[in-house]
């Protein structure tokens, strides 16, 4: 009795902040599914649903002190269940081998990779001597060097034909590493590659789909911005109303990201809010100077509804992603309670919107642009609502607006460093400046400018608003070259552990939203997370999954075994090392430079990289202590271990540490994203 005395205690001083805690509990049961080793069977879900359904009806029939901890225990199922059935639900045919030969589809997204090459996807897919039941629903093409022109004019709903190479989605670029492989099966991706040969027109385009309308709408207002505002300005504001970065160069990228400043081209929170935030000011006072109007209808609560449908808007011509979806959500929270006389911004409302987001897209929870736009939300609704509380005043009332955009971007960029270092490696020394310099000039300046386009657009006359936005982001691109070229403009920082953002989060979670004095008990797994951090080690040994690069960590940083090659890989590795070095630099750190046959020593293994079938036929040599990584099959007799590309493709990617070789394969697990479709691997090529 005393036990449950105390938790009616407990409880009781939590009043009105257990509710903001549901998107944790619900988010402690979908982190646990995605960190499971093997795919759940269906008994587990079944009981599962059976224990929520318990709980919540142990709640309604007897509720009290434990009503909390009931609920909690639901939600977690509910969670877990939740990310199962959003596994299963997006399930498509994933190609089990290499493919060489023709490819066919629809065009349903045009976008450009890393390396600014031109991409394509496509839907109703055919491949030459492939099943329907194991044909791909979507596949991605990366256009290399064929037909540029054409290329060019690819349009939505299209069908088009071409021959290229296919693979399916890889897996991490190191054991432990993000899971491309898990990525690609949620958007739905079930094979990615290249061509170099032109894309052919099949049929002219079918838009019978709405999403392809709407995607016809996307890239024809996104090719007459570009034409009224040439080169990275035009595609900047391309990026900012329509979603399309194609037009982006990636010096430009490079500048925006080294100053902090490359959220601004995804259509997220802060260009939703602002959009909504200007349509509803606007609407408000217009609605408020008509006395016949003012007098008779809820004026607030009509420019919430157009704010809305404005927002909707955006959403639908911006392409509808997770980030932008997201920022709906929590706009439409925000104008929801607005609707029904509720406090907008609040803990609460936060906490609807998490809700919201995880049940619709589960997976969201392991992506950066989740964890960050959360995290600047809930640290800002927290500070602003504290000096709200406490009447505290930040200066005159001429003052206010520019110590408020002072105060948010401080808040934003402190809450969103430790998720923005953890995912990308990187840390702009100099981000605040560049914010304080370019965010409100987004308010003042850029998006009403959009909203008058838009305004202006059916009397042909947009370019006018266009020139307006021109003027804004060419200051916010110039802010973004001068910031990069400060000297230490970016840090670069090594890859945590897997529990060092769960920790982080709870921890500050627990700071911002327990009520008392325990609430400080949350500072401990925040300080124990960052000492993780501090301690993170490197494997010793890095290997891809292709068997076309090795790196090994040295005094000097990684050693490559070559400069070309394998890019992404390198790039991956050097970046999770905190190494802000290229793969040529850390070529160099390779003890003998060129050759196919590549050999370096670590402190209890020699490392030898067979690079070709030459170098493989040519070696003669298999001795205990090492480690032969080839590129191509191959077999040897002998105590050394190889791995070939036969083997790799099997474990993925390897590190080798003091404790022995870890694959991709034994971190990642039997799951339903890297098992599916696995079938016998082979390569299909069309007859010539």
């Amino acid at each position: 009795m005393r036990a449950l005395a105390a938790i009616d205690l407990v409880l009781l001083k939590q009043r009105g902040a257990l509710f903001v805690w549901s998107p944790v509990i619900l988010a402690i049961g979908i982190g646990v599914y995605f960190g499971l080793s093997v795919e759940p069977e269906v008994t587990t879900y079944i009981a599962l649903t059976v224990l929520a359904m318990g709980c919540a009806g142990a709640v309604l029939a007897r509720p009290g002190s434990w009503a909390a901890l009931s609920w909690a225990l639901a939600l977690a199922a509910a969670g877990f269940c939740l990310a199962g059935a959003r596994a299963h639900r997006v399930a498509d045919p994933v190609l089990g081998w290499r493919y060489y030969g023709p490819v066919e589809g629809r065009v349903v997204a045009l976008d450009r990779s890393a390396s600014d090459a031109l991409r394509v996807t496509l839907d109703r897919v055919r491949l030459e001597r492939v099943g329907p039941d194991k044909t791909p629903a979507r596949v991605r093409l990366s256009l290399h060097g064929g037909g540029d022109d054409g290329d060019a004019n690819l349009q939505p709903g299209q069908r088009v034909m071409t021959t290229g190479h296919l693979s399916p989605p890889n897996g991490p670029a190191e054991p432990g590493g993000f899971d491309f492989r898990r990525h690609a099966w949620f958007a739905g991706l079930g094979a990615v590659g290249y061509t170099r040969n032109p894309v052919l027109t099949q049929a002219p385009a079918d838009q019978g789909r709405a999403g392809l309308r709407v995607f016809t709408i996307r890239m024809a207002a996104s090719a007459r911005v570009r034409a009224i505002l040439p080169g990275d300005i035009g595609g900047f504001a391309a990026a900012i109303t329509t979603g399309d970065r194609s037009g982006m160069g990636q010096g430009a990228l490079n500048a925006l990201r080294a100053s902090n400043l490359a959220h601004l081209l995804a259509i997220s929170g802060l260009h939703m809010g602002l959009l909504a935030g200007f349509v509803f000011a606007v609407l408000r006072l217009s609605l408020a100077a008509i006395p016949a109007i003012s007098l008779r209808v809820p004026v607030k609560k009509l420019a919430a509804i157009g704010a809305l449908m404005a927002a909707g808007g955006y959403l639908m011509l911006s392409g509808g992603n997770v980030a932008t979806e997201r920022a709906f959500v929590m706009v439409a929270v925000v104008l929801g309670a607005v609707l029904v006389d509720r406090r907008a911004f609040s803990l609460r409302a936060v906490a609807m919107a998490a809700l919201i987001v995880l049940t619709l897209r589960p997976e969201a929870l392991l992506g950066p642009g989740f964890q960050m736009s959360f995290a600047a939300t809930t640290a800002l609704v927290a500070v602003f609502g504290w000096m709200r509380d406490a009447n505290f005043h930040i200066g005159p009332d001429w003052l206010r607006p520019v110590l408020g955009v002072v105060i948010s971007s401080a808040v934003a960029g402190i809450a969103t460093a430790p998720f923005a270092a953890a995912h990308f490696n990187t840390l702009a020394h100099y981000g605040l400046l560049a914010n304080l310099a370019s965010v409100p000039l987004m308010g003042i300046l850029v998006i009403p400018a959009a909203v008058l386009a838009v305004c202006l657009a059916p009397f042909g006359l947009e370019m006018i608003g266009l020139y307006l936005m021109g003027l804004g982001l060419r200051w916010i691109l110039g802010v973004a070259y001068w910031v990069s070229e400060l000297d230490g403009a970016r840090g670069y920082v090594v890859s945590p552990g897997p529990w060092v953002i769960p920790l982080l989060s709870l921890g500050l979670l627990f700071l911002i939203i327990w009520q008392g004095r325990a609430r400080f008990v949350g500072i401990l797994p925040a300080l124990v997370a960052f000492w993780l951090w501090s301690g993170a080690e490197r494997p010793a040994v890095l290997v891809a999954g292709s068997g076309g690069l090795v790196g090994v960590m040295t005094d000097q940083g990684r050693a490559l075994s070559k400069p070309r090659g394998a890019g992404f890989v390198a790039s991956v590795w050097l970046e999770n090392d905190g190494d802000g070095s290229g793969q040529k630099a850390a070529a160099f750190r390779w003890p003998e430079q060129g050759g196919r046959t590549q050999v370096i020593k670590t402190d209890t293994l020699q490392i030898v990289h067979l690079i070709g079938k030459r170098a493989v036929a040519g070696f003669d040599g298999c001795k205990a202590g090492q480690v032969i990584i080839a590129s191509v099959p191959m077999t040897r007799a002998g105590p050394c271990k190889v791995y070939d590309l036969e083997r790799l493709r099997t474990t993925g990617s390897l590190a080798i540490t003091d404790k022995g070789i870890v694959t991709a394969r034994d971190l990642s697990g039997q799951r339903i994203w890297n098992t599916a479709q696995r079938a016998k691997r082979r390569f299909v090529q069309k007859d010539q």
